[in-house]
């Protein structure tokens, strides 16, 4: 009698843009699952069904990865501003302070995405200020692009280090929304008026 051969499982070859993108979706999906520190590349690969082999063919190492998935945070970040900048009534102030302070703490709320309060931990210390980092860095320079410039052309930018000022104020409402998250709306507006010289609310509160 002759032998009889299993066939050999053929492996699903995937275009590699395809591939990584499985990855760092995956990746994300575990982070918040599991929280960062106790995923693996072995999870992972897991997770998407490939050989661990292949993820340090895509990530060199797991910091690599973790970076990836952050930067997606800061598109996601990016974008928002980007959104509130395209939706602002020129010269509503009043509104834009208010609707960006909204912005603002929609990102940093902690209880709709467990991989954000992961990074609180001190434990990723470091990867969240690598992350903090990252995303001031790209929300001002997408101010700059945009609001600021709109802004000018309406009124006389009070501000000599522009962007540098931009810089100090962002990382500072993200600190204070992160360590005192009871701090009113009221406080984070009447901030940024003083810190960008901006002209004093045109009517009170609650009128």
């Amino acid at each position: 009698m002759g032998t009889t051969t299993k066939p050999t499982a053929r492996r699903t070859v995937k275009d590699p843009t395809e591939r990584r993108d499985e990855i760092v979706t995956a990746a994300r999906t575990l982070f918040r699952e599991r929280g960062i520190s106790a995923t693996s590349f072995t999870d992972v690969a897991r997770h998407v069904g490939v050989a661990r082999g292949l993820i340090y063919h895509y990530f060199p190492d797991k910091d690599a990865l973790v970076d990836v998935v952050l930067e997606q945070y800061v598109a996601e970040f990016v974008a928002s501003v980007s959104a509130w900048d395209a939706a602002r009534e020129p010269g509503n102030i009043d509104r834009a302070l208010i609707d960006c302070i909204a912005v603002f703490r929609h990102h940093l709320r902690t209880t709709s995405d467990p991989l954000r309060e992961d990074l609180q931990r001190i434990e990723n210390a470091g990867i969240y200020n690598r992350f903090l980092d990252r995303a001031v860095r790209a929300v001002v320079d997408c101010f700059q692009a945009t609001t600021v410039q709109a802004y000018a052309r309406l009124h006389e930018i009070e501000l000599v280090h522009v962007y540098e000022t931009f810089y100090v104020l962002v990382y500072g409402l993200v600190g204070l929304v992160r360590n005192n998250p009871q701090t009113s709306d009221d406080v984070l507006v009447t901030i940024v008026r003083q810190a960008l010289y901006l002209p004093p609310r045109s009517t009170p509160p609650g009128a």
